[in-house]
C-alpha cells in the first residue's frame, strides 16, 4: 500500500472530506490531494503534521510502504 493510499484510508476512516482533513492539517486543499493522489510527497514537518491530526504514529503511516 502507498502512503497515500493509506492517507486516504484513514481520512475517510474518520468521516472527512479532503476539505476537513486540509483545514485541520493547516495545509491547501490542492496540496493534500497531490499528496493523496500520490503526486507529491510531504516534507517530514508535514508528514509529522499529518500524522499527528490523523492520530497515528509515524510507523503506522511507513508500514508496508
Amino acid at each position: 500500500m502507498k502512503l497515500s493510499e493509506k492517507i486516504i484510508e484513514l481520512r475517510k476512516e474518520k468521516g472527512w472530506s479532503q476539505e476537513d482533513f486540509a483545514e485541520k492539517t493547516g495545509l491547501s486543499v490542492t496540496y493534500t490531494g497531490m499528496i493523496e493522489r500520490g503526486e507529491k510527497v510531504p516534507k517530514l514537518e508535514t508528514f509529522i503534521t499529518i500524522a499527528n491530526v490523523l492520530e497515528v504514529s509515524a510507523d503506522m503511516l511507513l508500514a508496508d510502504v
